[in-house]
C-alpha cells in the first residue's frame, strides 16, 4: 500500500506553525513533524510504501513550498493521511477526525485510525474524549485528493491535559495511527 503522510503545517513551523500552546512551549507543527515522521517509520516497517511531505502549500496557495494534493495524487498514492492538532478554548478536549464526507472508504480509514488513536489515549487518559468523525468538505487535502483521505485531529494543543499527552505520548500516538492504516488495509 501506499500511503502518503502529511504532518499539518509548515515545515520548521515557517511560515506557519499551525496552533501554538505558548504556556507549554509547543507548536502544531513540530508535534505533527515529530508524530509523521513515527507514523511513516511504522508503516515502512510494516511493508508499506510512503511518501511524507510537510508544507504551507496544500493547493497551490503559497507556489513557494511543494504542493501537497499535487504531490499525493502525482505519486499515486492509495490513501492520504493528514496529521494535525486541534485547537479551541482551553476547555476543549478529545480526538476527533475528519473526512470530505461520511461514506465510502475515506470513512473507514478514518474509523480505523480513529479507533486506534482513541483506545490508545483512553488507556493512559480515561477522560480523553471520542469526539468522532466529522465531515468537512471544505478542507483542500480532503476537498482535491483523488485517493481516500482523512485528517486527524490528536487532541486539542490548547487544552493543558491534552497538550502534555501530545507532548509525551507521540509515539504511542504514531503506532495508533500505523494501526489504523494497516487495520484499513487488511
Amino acid at each position: 500500500m501506499k500511503v502518503f503522510i502529511n504532518p499539518g503545517h509548515a515545515l520548521n513551523g515557517v511560515p506557519d506553525p499551525g496552533a501554538c500552546n505558548y504556556d507549554l512551549g509547543i507548536r502544531e507543527s513540530d508535534i505533527a513533524a515529530n508524530v509523521g515522521a513515527k507514523v511513516q517509520y511504522y508503516l515502512e516497517q510494516a511493508g508499506c510504501e510512503v511518501y511524507l511531505l510537510q508544507s504551507d502549500n496544500l493547493a497551490g496557495e503559497s507556489p513557494a513550498y511543494p504542493n501537497v494534493v499535487r504531490a499525493a495524487n502525482s505519486w499515486g498514492a492509495d490513501i492520504f493521511v493528514s496529521i494535525h492538532c486541534n485547537a479551541a478554548s482551553a476547555a476543549a478536549r478529545g480526538i476527533e477526525t475528519l473526512v470530505y464526507g461520511l461514506g465510502g472508504s475515506a470513512e473507514k480509514l478514518a474509523q480505523c485510525i480513529q479507533d486506534q488513536v482513541v483506545n490508545t489515549l483512553q488507556v493512559i487518559d480515561p477522560n480523553i474524549p471520542d469526539r468522532g468523525l466529522k465531515e468537512r468538505s471544505g478542507l483542500a487535502v480532503l476537498k482535491y485528493t483523488d485517493m481516500p483521505a482523512i485528517l486527524v485531529e490528536q487532541a486539542f494543543i490548547s487544552n493543558e491535559n491534552d497538550a502534555k499527552l501530545l507532548m509525551d505520548n507521540q509515539d504511542d500516538i504514531a503506532k495508533a495511527i500505523a494501526r489504523g492504516i494497516t487495520d484499513y488495509n487488511i
